[in-house]
C-alpha cells in the first residue's frame, strides 16, 4: 500500500498552498495554527472537522500540511484544465443523488493510496461553526480502511465574507483510533469522542 500521495499531486498542493491559501490564511484571515505537529504526514488519514465556510476545504488542507481529498460535484469534471487540476488536488466526482455510496468507494480507494481524506462530521455548513446532529460515514470510512481519524476545530471561517478582517483559528487535536467494528454503536461511540474533541478545541476560541 502506497504511504504517501502521488509526487504530482504533491507538488500541486504545496504550489497551491505557498502561493494561495497559506497568504490568504496568515494576512488577510490573521489565521492562527495550533498542533501541526500532530499531523501523521504519510499513511492513510481521515480529518474531521466542523464546518462553517465554502472556504474550509482549503484552509483545512492547508493547515494539515498535506493534500486532502474531498468530494466534489460532477459537474466541476466537465470543464477543461479545472478538472485536472482539481483531480491532482485531490478532489474526486460525486454524482448527485447517489453522494453516500459513491463518496464513501471514492474516500476509501484514496485512503488505500495514502492519502487523507476530508470529512465535515456536520454534513453541511452551521453558522456557528458546531456539530449538532454528526453524521457516522466519516466513521464508517475510517473503520473499513482501519485509518485514524484526525480531529480538526476550525474558528471563525463564517467571518471570512463579512465586512472588516476576519480571525480564523485552526486547532488541530491528536488522533483519534479507528473504530474497531462497523457496528452503529461502536461508529457513534468514535463519531461522539471526535466531536467532544473538535467542540473542546472549539471552545477555546481565538
Amino acid at each position: 500500500m502506497p504511504t504517501r500521495e502521488p509526487l504530482s499531486s504533491l507538488v500541486l498542493y504545496h504550489l497551491f498552498k505557498w502561493l494561495a491559501v497559506s497568504p490568504t490564511f496568515r494576512f488577510y484571515c490573521r489565521g492562527r495554527l495550533y498542533g501541526q505537529h500532530l499531523v501523521p504526514l504519510r499513511g492513510p488519514l481521515v480529518v474531521v472537522s466542523n464546518h462553517a465556510s465554502d472556504f474550509d476545504p482549503p484552509l483545512l488542507s492547508c493547515c494539515v500540511g498535506r493534500p486532502v481529498a474531498y468530494m466534489a460535484k460532477e459537474e466541476l469534471f466537465r470543464i477543461p484544465i479545472l478538472k485536472q487540476a482539481i483531480r491532482l488536488y485531490g478532489a474526486y466526482p460525486v454524482k448527485r443523488g447517489r453522494s453516500d455510496r459513491a463518496a464513501l468507494q471514492a474516500a476509501l480507494s484514496y485512503l488505500d493510496q495514502g492519502w487523507a481524506t476530508g470529512v465535515f462530521l456536520p454534513g453541511t455548513r452551521t453558522p456557528d461553526g458546531r456539530i449538532p446532529e454528526p453524521k457516522l460515514g466519516a466513521a464508517l470510512i475510517a473503520a473499513r480502511a482501519q485509518a485514524p481519524m484526525l480531529p480538526v476545530s476550525l474558528w471563525g471561517t463564517q467571518t471570512i465574507r463579512r465586512r472588516g478582517w476576519p480571525a480564523v483559528t485552526v486547532r488541530i487535536g491528536p488522533p483519534i483510533p479507528a473504530p474497531v467494528s462497523t457496528e452503529r454503536q461502536e461508529l457513534e461511540r468514535v463519531t461522539r469522542e471526535c466531536v467532544q474533541v473538535i467542540h473542546g478545541l472549539h471552545d477555546l476560541g481565538r
